[in-house]
Order: C-alpha cells, then sequence, then structure tokens
C-alpha cells in the first residue's frame, strides 16, 4: 500500500503559478516606408514570402562577392567574440542538466573506518571499571533522498534554465549577425576608399597636366603667374586629399582583420574600387520580424523565464516533501562489518514548511512579478527598435537611390563645365579662376557619386541585418534537446 500512496505522490504534483502566454507586440500591417523603386520592379520582390528564395543563412551571398563571401567564413570561423559566445551557450545548457538533475533521487556513500578509545574518567562508568579500551568501528552507509515536486518548483527551475539556454543561443545568432554585418559594412567602406583612391590618382595626373600647361603659357606670356599659382595650389590640395584617403583604408583593413581573428599585420585586401550596385532584398510585412530577428526570440525566451520565476517564487508558500531512506552496514571489526546481522536502515519522510519569514517571500514574489513587467516592456521596445531600424534603411535606400541619379546628372554637368572652362581659358576668353572652380565642383560630384554608393551598400546591409539576416526562430534547440 505504501508503494501505491508513494506512486501517487511522486506523479500528482501540480503546478502553481502563472501559465506562460507570449506578451503581445506593437505591429503594424505594412511598413511605412515603401521599398525602392528598383525592388518593385524586380521579380524578386515579394511581399508575403521574404527571404525564402534570396538568401537564408549565409546572408552575404546576395552580393555576390566571393572574396566578401571568403571573409565571411573567416569570421564564423575564427572570430573570438562569437567563440566567446558559444561558450555562454554551452555553460547555459550545462546549466539545464545541472537543474534537471534535482528530479532525480541523490544517492551518495560515506565508508568510513575508525577507532575509539573511551577515556577511564567519562561520566556514567562504575568506579574501578576496568573495561575501558579501544574499540573499532566500520562504517559502510547509502544515503538516498528525494524531494517530491509537489508545487512544480524543480519542473520551473528546469523550465527556466531551457529558455535562458535557448535566449543565449538567440544572443549567439544575434552576436554573429551583427559581427557579419560589420564586416560586410567594413568591407564597403575600404573598397570605396579605393575608388576614393583611383578617382584622387586620376584627378591628380590631370591637375598635374593642366598645372604643366599653365605654366607653359606663363612661360609663353600668355597667362599671368597667378593661374600658374592656382593651378599648384589646386595640384597639392588633391594630392593631400589623395593622401588622406590611404588613412581610412588602412583603419578598415585592420578592422577586417581583427572581426576575422588575425593581427593586422597578416592580413592584406587587393585594390579594388567600389562599383557594384546594392541588391534587391524581399522586406516582408512587419509582423514576420518577430520571428526572423533573434534578438527579439531572445528577448521573448527570457520573458518566459522571467515567468517560470514567478511560479518558483510561488511555490515557497507551500510545504515541501523530501523522501529520504539511509541503510549499509556497521560493524566493530572487519570480521563482521560486511554481515548481514551488522546491517542498518532507516527511511521516511519529511516534510517542511516555513510559518514566518518577516515578509521575505512576499519581497521574493513581488520581486519576480516586476522583474517579468520589466522583461515583457524590454520585450516590446525591441521590437519597436527593430521596426525602426527596418523602416530607417528602407527609407536609406529609398532616398539614395534617387539621390544616385540626381547626383549623376550633376557630375554629367560638372564635366561638361571643366571641359566648356577649360576650353574658353586656352583661348584667352575666361580667366583660370573659373577652371579652378569648375574642377572643384567636378571633383565634389564625383567623390559624392562614391560616398552616395558607400552609403547605399551599407543601407543594404543594415536592412538585411535589420530583416534578421534569414534567421528564423524555429532554428532555436528545443528544450528536450538541452537536457
Amino acid at each position: 500500500m505504501w508503494l501505491v500512496v508513494l506512486w501517487a505522490i511522486l506523479f500528482s504534483g501540480c503546478m502553481v503559478g502563472p501559465k506562460y502566454k507570449q506578451p503581445s507586440a506593437p505591429v503594424t500591417p505594412a511598413y511605412k516606408e515603401p521599398p525602392p523603386d528598383s525592388f518593385k520592379e524586380s521579380d524578386q520582390w515579394k511581399t508575403a514570402k521574404p527571404m525564402a528564395d534570396t538568401f537564408r543563412g549565409n546572408w552575404w551571398e546576395i552580393f555576390r562577392d566571393p572574396q566578401l563571401n571568403n571573409l565571411e567564413q573567416q569570421v564564423t570561423t575564427g572570430n573570438l567574440s562569437l567563440k566567446t559566445a558559444e561558450a555562454r551557450f554551452r555553460e547555459a545548457r550545462a546549466m539545464v542538466r545541472y537543474n534537471r538533475s534535482a528530479e532525480f533521487p541523490v544517492i551518495s556513500v560515506a565508508p568510513s573506518i575508525s577507532t575509539l578509545r573511551d577515556s577511564p574518567n567519562s561520566p556514567y562508568f562504575p568506579v574501578g571499571s576496568r573495561g575501558i579500551g579501544s574499540t573499532g568501528e566500520f562504517l559502510l552507509p547509502f544515503d538516498i533522498s528525494y524531494e517530491v515536486d509537489l508545487w512544480g518548483r524543480i519542473r520551473r527551475t528546469v523550465a527556466a534554465a531551457g529558455e535562458e539556454a535557448q535566449a543565449t543561443a538567440a544572443d549567439l545568432h544575434t552576436l554573429s549577425l551583427s559581427l557579419h554585418a560589420e564586416l560586410a559594412i567594413d568591407y564597403f567602406e575600404l573598397h570605396s576608399a579605393d575608388a576614393q583612391i583611383r578617382l584622387l590618382d586620376r584627378t591628380v595626373r590631370a591637375y598635374a597636366e593642366l598645372t604643366q600647361l599653365t605654366t607653359d603659357l606663363f612661360r609663353g606670356g600668355a597667362a599671368p603667374e597667378t593661374d600658374v599659382v592656382q593651378a599648384q595650389t589646386e595640384l597639392d590640395t588633391a594630392r593631400v586629399q589623395y593622401t588622406d584617403v590611404f588613412v581610412s583604408r588602412a583603419q578598415y583593413e585592420h578592422a577586417i582583420a581583427i572581426l576575422i581573428g588575425k593581427p593586422p599585420a597578416e592580413f592584406s585586401l587587393a585594390s579594388l574600387p567600389l562599383n557594384a550596385g546594392p541588391p534587391v532584398i524581399p522586406v516582408g510585412v512587419p509582423s514576420q520580424l518577430l520571428e526572423r530577428r533573434p534578438d527579439i526570440a531572445a528577448s521573448e525566451r527570457r520573458v518566459a523565464e522571467a515567468n517560470e520565476q514567478i511560479g518558483i517564487a510561488r511555490a515557497a508558500y507551500f510545504p515541501s516533501l523530501v523522501l529520504s531512506a539511509t541503510g549499509g552496514f556497521e560493524g566493530n571489526a572487519i570480521t563482521n562489518w560486511l554481515t548481514w546481522p551488522s546491517r542498518f536502515w532507516a527511511a521516511g519522510p519529511t516534510m517542511a514548511e516555513t510559518l514566518f519569514d518577516a515578509g521575505r517571500r512576499r519581497a521574493t514574489s513581488d520581486s519576480a512579478r516586476a522583474n517579468y513587467d520589466a522583461t515583457v516592456a524590454t520585450y516590446r521596445e525591441t521590437v519597436l527598435a527593430a521596426f525602426q531600424e527596418v523602416e530607417d534603411n528602407l527609407a536609406a535606400l529609398r532616398v539614395l537611390e534617387k539621390e544616385a541619379q540626381q547626383q549623376n546628372d550633376a557630375v554629367a554637368e560638372a564635366r561638361r563645365g571643366v571641359a566648356l572652362f577649360t576650353y574658353r581659358y586656352e583661348g584667352g576668353a575666361d580667366p583660370y579662376l573659373q577652371v579652378v572652380i569648375a574642377q572643384t565642383i567636378e571633383l565634389a560630384n564625383e567623390r559624392n557619386v562614391i560616398d552616395i554608393l558607400r552609403r547605399r551598400m551599407d543601407a543594404s546591409v543594415l536592412l538585411i541585418k535589420g530583416l534578421g539576416g534569414g534567421w528564423d526562430a524555429s532554428t532555436l534547440p528545443p528544450i528536450r534537446s538541452l537536457h
């Protein structure tokens, strides 16, 4: 009969505390910012099926750049921050197994051998007794202890550890997405600097030729010395700009080296001017961000964990039941230590209940509920921040696409102006100052073309990052697999 009672106790425990329900998040049916025109015209634009056919996981492959693909793979294998985050995930996974061990009995053994000599002056011995001497104690006890999870405290503790492990796994994906995006941005910044270097090198050579022309005209008496001074000043200024770009290029190259886990001295990238435009990026609908963003998934998992903590705090109000048993062999000599008459055992339940704790349990419960409210607010704030990232970069891509078209028109007009004023200067119709002004305008516009392209590429990377980079919450490890 007592086995039946024990079985009922073990498997009839209830779960106190609130049942978890995923909190609502602010979601709109569509994004405020429309996509760029190039996205709308493409056959790849799919509102209801984001990223399903274009990229998943290795999102950087959408840029179709083999060198970028190779560097991104090195981030995956060599970045030290990722290795740290992966170790944190393994630590969280181990904590799940640690907490789950409480669902099973603890069995321990503590054999001991000791010699005991009683003092002849000990109390309760008859005066003149000669029975005092040394005795041996040989002990082999086995102890079994098991806490019955009557109120779900242990189960909730295991669930909370599992949800924290899932959140840590999402943190790992969030960091991975950020680091890969950072490398892509640094990569495009570096090759944007290469484009600036090529432009300024071409500009310096053109200015040098014009300076030589102005010098020849001055020597022939066809131009004043001030024209030579202006031409030389413009040439020197272009040379300074050319030299200065190498600083930023070196810094981006060093940053890429660190991201892939190499010392800057052991890494270099060949010059390759940025010239490809941004790819078409399927965006989808806002509600899909809740599954596409690992940081949102991590925040939601921590809400679930906080909910478990409320149940754990609630369970402290109820009594705990521990089943314990001990048994083994005890003898006074090695010859009778393991004999059947030397056996001993004891078994029985222990129930404990706190009658007064001066409000400690209430404070713990209030703290758990406050923490839950805070994690819900953090979750909703994370969702809002995700929407902002997507909206910001949709707006940037749309505006910059139009700006690039306008800038190309400005460059064409600036080149036409340089050719016109140079021709008029050579014919003596205009002073050299007009040529200087036209060349300055042309260089500024051509550099701005490169800068707008750089900003478009950066916005493309940030948009992909904002959309989750092809990640999906279904890739989180199930709690059962974490045990």
